[in-house]
């Protein structure tokens, strides 16, 4: 199963999306430098902020294109506060 994680940096007070099958693991990996390129590599105390579990990779995907296409910090704020969208936007993907 995959999922769409939101990681979030008190450090640089950012967030950050992306979708894997393995979120723990990610989340150590973007928290030791593992990616030397990625945008996570600013800071090293990302902490999980939301997990969506999609379908397939294929959903997980698509959700997570869309949350970036959002631009949205807030959008990622109510994604929390209101799991309605969440619901949502995986039956759009479905």
């Amino acid at each position: 199963m995959h999922c769409v994680y939101i990681l979030y940096s008190p450090s640089v007070n950012r967030y950050y999306v992306g979708e894997t099958a393995f979120v723990s693991g990610r989340l150590e990996q973007h928290n030791t430098g593992f990616y030397k390129k990625a945008s996570t590599k600013s800071a090293s105390d990302w902490e999980l902020f939301l997990e969506i579990e999609c379908i397939d990779r294929s959903q997980a995907l698509k959700v997570e294109r869309f949350i970036k296409q959002q631009k949205s910090r807030k959008f990622i704020e109510r994604l929390k506060s209101e799991p309605k969208i969440i619901e949502d936007v995986l039956l759009r993907f479905s």
